[in-house]
């Protein structure tokens, strides 16, 4: 047999889950180790990634 599909829309509240405390600027900032050096400035970084909308931002240590 095949595999069941959810007829069901779903719900505004699971569909948006999480975005909307980023949209009010309360990211959930987590650091990202694979880069932490910057090539073309010859400085250290700190690169921070918000874990719910995977927004991207660098800081300069």
């Amino acid at each position: 047999m095949g595999d069941v599909v959810p007829f069901k829309k779903p719900k505004l509240s699971e569909k948006h889950r999480g975005k909307t405390l980023c949209r009010s600027g309360f990211h959930k900032w987590q650091i990202i180790k694979e880069r932490q050096f910057d090539v073309h400035q010859g400085k250290l970084l700190t690169v921070y990634r918000c874990q719910r909308c995977g927004k991207i931002k660098t800081m300069a240590c």
